[in-house]
């Protein structure tokens, strides 16, 4: 499948965290960072996502804030 979105990080599936109508995904994306994801559930359903699957997380956004500490 051909997506527009440029940005895309691969990782593992670390959690999986489902109730009734969402599911949040936590993946390791290497040097001890994580991003998490908010799906449907009917979406990790689908995607049949476990602990332990590689992934790939793509990111697409009109607008990204940066803040400097």
């Amino acid at each position: 499948m051909a997506l527009s979105a440029r940005n895309r990080l691969t990782g593992t599936v670390t959690s999986v965290e489902k109730d009734d109508i969402m599911a949040e995904v936590v993946v390791e994306l290497g040097g001890g960072q994580e991003i998490t994801s908010t799906i449907t559930r009917g979406s990790a359903d689908r995607l049949d996502l476990r602990e332990g699957d590689e992934v790939a997380a793509v990111i697409k956004a009109s607008e990204v804030m940066i803040d400097s500490e």
